[in-house]
């Protein structure tokens, strides 16, 4: 079985559940650092309510995340359900760098559409926040992946939108807390 390295800078058990479900050879392998890059919200996802994350280049910037492992013929079905096909993302292959220092060559997604610059996370643009069920999969995944303390409390400084409402991606998200 031929297998690639993914690099997500999400991924809590929850959404392991969706990643799963057309990628079933798909297994956490540790978490990585992406230099170069900054979390974002662009994109406003009509299935979450809010902005869908994405990476951006930013050369003082980096993301950390989940590295997951998965098999090479599922690629085709994980570019599908990343919205590739949709033009929400492009795949990239980048450089993570684990814990130990190790550089592992990964696929990320980022937007079509880039956002423009904000200097701090905290003044996102009302339509660039994420819905608050979304963010908080993000924040669930940095606590499961064990990211570094110090970003863990960088994504629980991002701001959501609000948004109470229903949310369709066919887990049970809201029973579960940061």
């Amino acid at each position: 079985m031929s297998k690639t390295f993914l690099y997500f800078a999400y991924g809590s058990n929850l959404l392991a559940q969706r990643i799963k479900i057309n990628n079933p050879s798909a297994e956490r392998y540790a978490i990585g650092k992406l230099q170069g890059y900054r979390l974002d919200f662009a994109t406003y996802s009509s299935r979450w309510k809010g902005a869908s994350a994405t990476i951006v280049p930013q050369s003082d910037a980096h993301v950390w995340g989940a590295i997951w492992e998965i098999d090479m013929k599922n690629l085709p079905d994980l570019d599908r359900q990343e919205g590739v096909d949709r033009n929400i993302y492009f795949p990239l292959e980048v450089n993570v760098v684990n814990p130990e220092g190790e550089s592992i060559q990964c696929r990320v997604y980022q937007q079509t559409i880039s956002p423009s610059f904000i200097h701090n996370i905290k003044d996102l643009p009302s339509e660039r926040k994420p819905s608050p069920i979304y963010l908080k999969t993000i924040q669930l995944g940095g606590v499961e992946s064990k990211l570094p303390e110090d970003y863990v409390k960088f994504l629980n400084t991002i701001p959501d939108n609000g948004y109470s409402g229903q949310i369709d991606i066919q887990l049970d998200l809201a029973e579960n807390t940061v």
